[in-house]
């Protein structure tokens, strides 16, 4: 029975530790911020486009760069570790949200514009 707590105990501890970003409360608000911060950069930046009739996604890509500042930020908030394939992740998320605002901003509503909602 000793050797069971044991057990169960190293793995609790083991568990806790295993992902230290979501113990910390603050650190799961400071993601949250950003991401805010970086969703309303990219919402401000694709009004101008609203009477654009060029492709939506090049110029959520060039929204998306307008924003780099914010998005650096959201990448460094949720990606401590500057692991690669969350930094790509960050930043096609970027992409693609930027043109869900671009769609929404011409008053589109694809299902682009309302995932970017």
């Amino acid at each position: 029975m000793m050797r069971i707590l044991i057990v169960v105990a190293v793995l609790s501890l083991a568990a806790c530790s295993a992902n230290s970003q979501y113990s910390e409360p603050w650190t799961v608000k400071a993601v949250g911020k950003t991401y805010e911060a970086r969703d309303a950069c990219l919402q401000r930046e694709a009004a101008p486009y609203a009477t654009d009739t060029g492709d939506a996604s090049s110029i959520g890509r060039t929204v998306s760069a307008n924003c780099q500042a914010e998005t650096n930020a959201l990448n460094a908030s949720s990606n401590p570790h500057n692991d690669p394939v969350v930094t790509a992740a960050i930043r096609q998320d970027s992409d693609f949200r930027a043109t869900g605002f671009v769609l929404k901003a011409r008053g589109q509503h694809g299902n682009q514009a309302r995932t970017a909602e």
